[in-house]
């Protein structure tokens, strides 16, 4: 009998050419202010090893103390809930065994998810990088809300934060 050689590559995503840019963002359980500067440079980091070994590529990473913004370029080899759902599981395991949070950590069901055109890709970056900046002005759930209304996003304010 005649061995075949398994490739871990599908022939159809070997003609398969993308350009799928993805912002989402998702916060803390409660919205509390559990993500401390003193490891979330961190958790940055385990993200984005986390993205990208689901092939994806990371091209910002940023938030504050409740909450978290990733851009990266997608690959069509995985649906964006589950790519999400691996993201949020396990950095929430990652962070309860790291003991950095007194309690448990979880993040809040659900997260936004935007695309954007090449273009739009820089503006995106810095607005990214910027979180900070940004929260000096304005609340996470007035950012959220923006973003939602300037995406045209159809939502029920009821749903969109989970209360203490």
């Amino acid at each position: 009998m005649k061995k075949h050689k398994i490739s871990n590559t599908n022939k159809s995503d070997t003609n398969t050419y993308t350009q799928i840019h993805i912002q989402a963002v998702f916060a803390v359980r409660y919205r509390e202010a559990l993500i401390e500067p003193s490891w979330r440079e961190r958790l940055y980091q385990y993200l984005t090893a986390i993205v990208q070994e689901q092939g994806h590529q990371i091209l910002a990473v940023g938030g504050t103390v409740n909450h978290i913004h990733i851009l990266f370029g997608m690959r069509p080899t995985q649906s964006l809930s589950s790519l999400m759902l691996r993201v949020k599981r396990e950095t929430s395991e990652w962070i309860n065994q790291k003991g950095f949070c007194q309690g448990e950590f979880a993040w809040q069901s659900g997260y936004g998810a935007f695309s954007y055109s090449k273009s739009q890709v820089p503006k995106v970056v810095s607005y990214i990088q910027n979180q900070e900046r940004h929260h000096a002005k304005r609340t996470f759930r007035e950012e959220y809300l923006d973003i939602l209304k300037k995406a045209a996003v159809k939502f029920d304010e009821r749903y969109i934060f989970e209360d203490v």
